[in-house]
């Protein structure tokens, strides 16, 4: 089969000197196919939603973090050798510090634009982070991970993994007191690991604490190693983004197999191109007017110190909340002492990560389902997923409030221990209870959407009966909205084949498909979604209400 390459839209007439441009465009067609290759996919349509953005904030902000990061590389010192310091910075002339953090003092005070560039670089890794999270949870709440997105739900989560881990070595650089705390903090839980923990500690610092190469090492990890990784799963992600093509919500003449939305030349590149600057603008102003990380207010890092209010930044809050709130246990089994009290925090910290980011897998096991999806769900249209969700978060939260007890406990006046123990308790409970309510809010959802589908919209138009009862009139809905609010599917929940089979034989059944038909009926059953209304019962209301001539019933609108 035979291709041929579109001429340009605008080819020269005869006896006319084509421009540079499109002489250049034109041999590059011939030899890579360029036209051919940018028409389909620059009219490429994406959908339009403003929750579409949260992922784009997070892409121009790490884009802001890869353009201050090599600025900031010029002129920052990776070296723990100790000089004295004589700079800009009156208080610290004259103190012992590392190569480091002098160097950090000298972007801060000596170099031009350097202190807006160190916290724009910082701001916008705050932010990059929290886009990533809140961006991966819309995908999570919307169901927009199910097939065939699966293995971008998981790119997803290990750059948010590796972005947190590469902000934690980033604020970590300068050398400073609280910096020093958060590596002294990082060694403690290192230590924790039975047998391997000090052989381990000795391979990162190279000998005792502190040592003298570990900001050497963890730079190069924090400028090469980990962003090339993540600047891999970037282009990955975008791939796949591209190639299956976006999700979209419920609408009227939306399916599996089309999209609604402008093209990606020059509507959706324009938009984006306006959004960019927003938000760059947005972080330049947070870098002007909130000050982040005054290393020079906690001065050099010494072993025999420790700050006051230490503090990481808020997504590795969660794991220094496991720390605090833990009981201090200690065991000794075969002659080897483990501290259980660090130890178990530290297996659970990434526990609570991948209970998230298994959860695809767990529900398309759980339901059975192989068939693609294209179309978002409404959040209250899965009442069970969107409140494992929510527990999630009020999980996340609890432990923050748990890293941070000591500020809680000084800003409201609150007793230090009283905190620790509401969070120990809030562990456990917080998520049973937010579950709880979170499911019954999306059923109550539920109710009022298929009270909407059946008797129609409140119009606030009162009026009385003959036998003198006032009541409201109600509107019956559009066709467009009756579609958004039906068109979604409601899975049956799985049932157990019958006790024998065809032949007469008792038919073994194994605990993990009785676990899934449990787990089933427990999301899809009576307790776990409300039944959408059928065509007869929209046809009998409709005509009791009079205005069956007005509408057609009401479809399935399965795809």
């Amino acid at each position: 089969m035979t291709s041929t390459h579109q001429t340009p839209a605008a080819e020269p007439g005869p006896g006319t000197r084509a421009s540079k441009g499109e002489r250049l465009a034109t041999w590059a067609d011939g030899r890579v196919g360029l036209f051919s290759l940018a028409k389909p996919n620059l009219r490429k349509i994406f959908p339009d939603h403003w929750s579409f953005m949260l992922g784009e904030v997070a892409l121009y902000s790490f884009l802001i973090i890869i353009l201050t990061g090599v600025y900031l590389t010029l002129f920052f010192k990776p070296s723990m050798n100790e000089v004295v310091y004589h700079g800009a910075y009156t208080p610290l002339n004259g103190i012992l510090m590392s190569d480091a953090y002098k160097s950090t003092l000298d972007i801060s005070f000596d170099v031009r634009g350097g202190l807006l560039l160190r916290q724009l670089h910082h701001w916008a890794a705050l932010v990059f982070i929290m886009a990533m999270l809140v961006h991966m949870m819309r995908v999570f709440f919307t169901g927009a991970f199910r097939k065939p997105r699966e293995l971008n739900w998981l790119v997803g989560a290990g750059l948010l993994i590796l972005g947190m881990f590469d902000g934690f070595m980033g604020y970590s650089l300068p050398d400073d007191l609280l910096s020093g705390t958060g590596i002294r903090f990082m060694e403690g839980a290192i230590l924790s690991v039975p047998i391997v923990g000090t052989y381990l500690v000795f391979f990162i610092f190279g000998g005792q604490f502190p040592g003298t190469i570990w900001v050497a090492r963890m730079f190069t990890v924090h400028v090469l190693l980990i962003p090339g990784i993540m600047l891999g799963l970037l282009v990955a992600h975008l791939i796949l983004v591209f190639y299956h093509k976006h999700t979209q919500g419920y609408g009227p003449g939306r399916n599996n197999k089309n999209v609604v939305g402008m093209p990606l030349m020059p509507v959706y590149m324009a938009k984006a191109g306006g959004f960019f600057f927003l938000v760059t603008g947005v972080l330049a102003v947070f870098a002007a007017i909130a000050q982040v990380n005054p290393i020079w207010s906690y001065g050099p890092y010494r072993p025999d110190q420790v700050t006051t209010d230490a503090q990481p930044d808020w997504y590795m809050g969660f794991s220094e909340g496991l720390i605090r709130i833990m009981p201090g246990w200690e065991i000794n089994f075969l002659g080897h002492t483990l501290v259980l009290g660090i130890f178990i925090p530290l297996l659970i910290f990434p526990l609570i990560l991948l209970v998230l980011w298994c959860y695809p897998f767990f529900e398309a096991w759980l339901t059975g389902d192989r068939g693609e999806h294209h179309i978002t769900e409404r959040p209250r249209n899965n009442p069970t997923r969107t409140a494992f969700g929510a527990a999630w978060i009020a999980e996340y939260v609890i432990l923050l409030v748990g890293g941070g007890n000591d500020l809680f406990a000084t800003h409201f006046h609150l007793s230090l221990n009283a905190i620790s123990w509401v969070v120990r308790i809030g562990f456990f409970v917080l998520p049973v209870l937010v579950f709880v309510i979170t499911k019954r809010w999306c059923l109550g959802l539920q109710r009022r959407d298929r009270d909407k589908i059946l008797h129609g919209r409140e119009s606030g138009i009162i009026t009385r009966k003959p036998h003198g009862e006032y009541v409201e009139i109600h509107e019956p809905l559009t066709q467009a909205r009756l579609y958004t609010l039906t068109a979604h599917e409601q899975p049956e929940p799985r049932e157990l084949p019958p006790a024998v089979d065809e032949n007469g034989v008792p038919r073994k059944v194994g605990w993990t498909e009785r676990t899934r038909a449990r787990l089933s009926r427990a999301y899809f059953g009576e307790g776990g979604q409300i039944q959408k209304p059928t065509p007869e019962e929209y046809r009998e209301i409709a005509a009791a209400h009079g205005h069956a001539e007005h509408h057609e019933p009401v479809t399935e609108g399965r795809h």
